[in-house]
């Protein structure tokens, strides 16, 4: 009789175990995410201010563009 269950045991115990392993994953997704997204912005910011160096002060010109 335990023969007879076991393949739905095995189902049973991957659909069991399916909503962890999404979250594990989706989590880290969302890590990967963050930290390309951090790394984009600090490029983003080191750009500005070197650009913000570059340019001439005076009348006129901003010297940063807020967001």
């Amino acid at each position: 009789m335990n023969t007879t269950f076991a393949p739905l045991s095995a189902v049973l115990t991957r659909v069991r175990a399916w909503p962890v392993e999404s979250q594990l994953a989706a989590r880290r997704n969302a890590m990967v995410a963050s930290t390309a997204l951090a790394a984009r912005r600090a490029e983003r910011e080191d750009v500005e201010a070197f650009l913000a160096s570059r340019r001439p002060a005076g009348p006129g010109v901003p010297v940063a563009v807020e967001r």
